[in-house]
């Protein structure tokens, strides 16, 4: 039963840093030239069990310019941990990480693949 309230507030407080972290970078609160000219969507953040360490999954608007964002993030994490400590109450600043989210691309490739001539063709049943 404890490992379900845990996996219940690494959850809640997972989608707190989500929040946190969305509005910081939609707000343009980042001094840096790369982030203040980029559309960053956080898709997902996993909180390690204890808390301590958070796991931001990224995806630029239109997966533009992926790896200068994602440097900039990492460039920024101080500021934005010490940003996401104050607007998320926990008992120890959690330490960020940032990681591309590949499940938009995933996704992708998989609605080409649906979309190819052959393969809806077999999907229609005709």
């Amino acid at each position: 039963m404890g490992g379900e309230a845990r996996s219940h507030r690494t959850l809640r407080v997972g989608e707190q840093v989500r929040h946190a972290l969305s509005e910081i970078l939609m707000r343009g609160e980042v001094h840096d030239p790369v982030l203040s000219g980029a559309t960053v969507t956080v898709t997902e953040v996993r909180m390690a069990p204890d808390l301590r360490t958070a796991t931001a999954f990224v995806k630029p608007l239109l997966g533009r310019d992926e790896a200068v964002v994602l440097k900039a993030l990492r460039t920024n994490t101080a500021y934005l941990q010490s940003e996401v400590a104050r607007r998320v109450q926990l008992k120890y600043a959690a330490k960020l990480r940032f990681l591309l989210d590949e499940s938009f691309d995933e996704g992708g490739k998989i609605d080409a693949l649906l979309r190819a001539p052959a393969v809806a063709r077999d999907l229609g049943g005709d």
